[in-house]
């Protein structure tokens, strides 16, 4: 008995109810729509810059608010997409908790921060602080093409998206969604465990066709303020090491600094104090970097 041929899907241009296959081919159209990616969102932006960890508690959103500020500082029209929706602390960090999204016609108005640095972050839109983001993934993927194409940003120069630590939905949607990424800073703290899960952030971005614009170092090193001697709390070098084995540019690397800590949780950002600071020149040092990297 031989295998009777089946139509494809576009053959049978829907007259198949009585076929055998019916069922077959609508599989496959399902299929078929499903590789389909989403349109890239409507923004005026020249680079969009993730930053991103394989892990929590390295500082990312720091280096994000801060790495935007020094920006911004240089002239550049700079925008901060908080993507950390289960966890929003960007507008903490930038003294804004508190303040909500309002719209200007169809367009959704960002919070301006400067003149020329503006914010958008899910904490925009609660009720309070303590209220958490039960959702699931397509929720989010709606919530992210919403802050992209339906948020009033201008023209951008950059546009530094914080992401929440790994590499699920958020990390996804951005990259399908958002046009002109020109690639992803991995901050990571020095200690193996760390860097660790800094490589697997690394590889995701690359599996992606993104590329790796560079790795931060942060918390390397604590100089005492009592006796000035620079403690290694959590070892150093691990941020430069696996910048080497990617192949990637190493950005710099940014000491524990009890000041830093104290502006993020006062809401003014480390980066607008004083230029004298040794931490300072290094967040500079790392913004100088990324601008050489992304430009050149």
């Amino acid at each position: 008995m031989t295998k009777q041929a089946k139509n494809t899907p576009e053959e049978c241009d829907g007259k198949c109810e009585g076929c055998a296959s019916a069922q077959q081919c609508d599989s496959d159209k399902k299929t078929t729509a499903g590789k389909g990616l989403p349109p890239k969102a409507q923004i005026e932006v020249d680079n969009v810059i993730l930053v991103l960890s394989g892990k929590g508690g390295v500082g990312k959103s720091t280096v994000a608010v801060n790495l935007s500020f020094a920006l911004s500082a240089h002239g550049f029209d700079v925008g901060i997409l908080d993507l950390d929706i289960h966890g929003p602390n960007v507008p903490k960090m930038l003294g804004l908790e508190g303040h909500q999204l309002t719209t200007l016609g169809k367009m959704i108005q960002p919070v301006r921060v400067t003149g020329n640095l503006s914010v958008v972050s899910m904490a925009f839109l609660l009720p309070d602080i303590s209220t958490p983001v039960i959702w699931r993934g397509p929720m989010k993927m709606s919530a992210i093409s919403q802050f992209l194409s339906e948020v009033d940003w201008g023209h951008l120069d950059y546009l530094v998206v914080d992401l929440p630590p790994g590499t699920g939905d958020e990390a996804l949607s951005i990259i399908q969604l958002a046009p002109n990424v020109r690639g992803a800073v991995i901050v990571t703290t020095p200690q193996d465990v760390a860097t660790m899960d800094a490589l697997k952030a690394a590889k995701f971005v690359e599996k992606l066709d993104i590329p790796v614009l560079g790795i931060v170092e942060n918390m390397s090193g604590l100089v005492c303020p009592h006796c000035k001697k620079e403690i290694d709390l959590f070892g150093k070098g691990g941020g430069e090491k696996i910048a080497s084995q990617l192949g990637v540019a190493f950005l710099g690397s940014i000491p524990l600094d009890p000041e830093m800590r104290k502006a993020g949780d006062d809401g003014k950002p480390f980066i607008i104090r004083s230029k004298d600071s040794p931490t300072w020149k290094n967040v500079d040092k790392v913004m100088e970097e990324l601008v050489k990297v992304v430009e050149g």
